[in-house]
């Protein structure tokens, strides 16, 4: 179902947050982000984020939306779980956002706070930003420029297998080791391959620690076992998305993948950014996807006329590093990569439907990755296994070189890197820009790697 362009999308329209019209924040009144917040002194509870204020969405609903039906999940409590906001209908969703800007619009009267403690608004920093309760979590390989870039190292003939283009390839994640943002991650220890001149494995810790920039889309509304989701509805069975970064131990992985896939180098940790931004909130920013000339068509239960004109989503995508060494010198992140969620191979509404397809029930909250964003050129690769590679396959001649051939980053203290170090930070960024709408962020993901055991 296609999401509307309305008045809640009005570049002009503000806020009485005067935070929220900055034309540079994240988190204007057209966005509207969902995440949990811990309150001091309270459970956590449903909140969205305008500026630099936070919405305690319970108690909002229990004093403004009571003569709502569509909205009585929300009143009640005080506090409400993602999971009721999830499976809520498009159509609730909408009455939702609606009501919310209603509230927070330049033209309506600010909040009058009656409780000192447990209040309709918060300053962002009296609020902890946590993660939520995930039920399953899936990661795609949807980006065709990263598969040509990570098939081109180890087959250079054959980069892409033949499935490829016909079918979107993803594998089951370990939902346990999702994290939330800010949480460090540890270097995970496991099998290695023998080296030159061994005969047997090794076991210690990982050597090639990488990151993956990619996004996560939450599932809403689930579907019954046995029962697939059609494309032409597989939006709406979607909340929003966030920023996931898909951490991967690459030298476990070389020795693991073959025959089954990833396992224990990717279950180690995936750290996940806390706001949730609606689908409704990036409508503005839909686009056509892209598709080479003689590509074949997809089958038909993953197509659709409003896929083939809107499914593709134009997001932004920065990753940063930064060291050790780097923040005890007070020196700022470095950029290392920006790329294009427009730019992957299949939709949000196809990877969805075809996991449905067998009758897989799907569940409110679920998270999706969409696995790593990258496009045709070596700034835009994301991740350092692609980064850091000398190999070009889109060049003109495409330049192949084996895979281990790298040229490290160069960082402003004289570090170098192939691959991640202990004590570095990574960040990602993701955001929405187009003339004639507001800029939509999704915040920030971090992560810190820490020893191994």
């Amino acid at each position: 179902m296609p999401y509307d362009i309305d008045e809640t999308h009005d570049p002009e329209l503000e806020s009485w947050v005067e935070s929220a019209n900055d034309r540079e924040t994240d988190f204007p009144i057209q966005n509207l982000p969902f995440f949990i917040a811990q309150i001091p002194g309270y459970d956590q509870v449903l909140a969205t984020r305008i500026g630099d204020r936070v919405v305690n969405i319970a108690k909002v609903a229990a004093h403004y939306f009571g003569d709502s039906p569509a909205l009585q999940d929300l009143v009640g409590p005080t506090s409400v779980a993602l999971y009721d906001l999830c499976a809520f209908m498009t159509e609730q969703r909408r009455e939702l956002r609606q009501r919310l800007i209603a509230l927070l619009r330049s033209d309506a009267a600010p909040f009058e706070e009656v409780d000192e403690d447990y209040k309709f608004m918060y300053q962002v920093d009296e609020v902890t930003p946590v993660g939520w309760d995930i039920g399953d979590y899936t990661d795609f390989y949807a980006s065709v420029h990263h598969a040509t870039n990570v098939g081109s190292m180890f087959r250079p003939d054959n980069p892409l297998l033949p499935n490829y283009k016909h079918v979107p390839i993803g594998y089951h994640g370990r939902a346990s080791s999702v994290v939330a943002s800010g949480m460090e991650v540890r270097r995970p220890v496991g099998q290695q391959a023998p080296g030159d001149g061994e005969t047997q494995p090794t076991f210690g810790p990982c050597k090639l620690l990488d990151y993956e920039m990619e996004l996560g889309f939450i599932v809403g509304r689930g579907n019954e076992l046995g029962e697939p989701i059609d494309i032409n509805d597989a939006e709406d069975h979607l909340l929003g998305m966030c920023i996931l970064n898909d951490w991967s131990a690459r030298d476990l992985q070389k020795w693991e993948y073959q025959p089954l896939g990833p396992f224990l180098a990717k279950s180690f940790a995936s750290t996940i950014s806390p706001y949730i931004v609606t689908m409704e909130a990036l409508a503005p920013f839909r686009c056509a996807p892209e598709r080479a000339a003689g590509d074949p068509e997809p089958l038909p239960y993953l197509q659709s006329e409003y896929n083939r004109s809107h499914g593709a989503i134009d997001i932004q995508c920065e990753v940063f590093l930064a060291s050790a060494k780097m923040r005890e010198q007070g020196l700022d992140p470095i950029k290392l990569s920006r790329g294009n969620f427009r730019h992957m191979y299949w939709t949000v509404a196809q990877m969805l439907t075809h996991h449905a397809s067998n009758g897989c029930n799907m569940q409110p909250g679920d998270l999706l990755g969409s696995g790593t964003i990258s496009g045709t050129t070596r700034d835009s690769r994301g991740s350092l296994l692609e980064l850091t590679w000398d190999g070009d396959p889109f060049a003109e001649p495409p330049v192949v070189v084996p895979g281990t051939s790298r040229t490290p980053l160069k960082l402003p203290t004289g570090e170098e890197r192939k691959f991640l170090a202990d004590g570095d930070e990574v960040i990602m960024k993701a955001f929405c820009q187009r003339d004639g709408y507001r800029r939509i962020g999704f915040g920030e993901c971090r992560g810190i790697v820490t020893p191994a055991h």
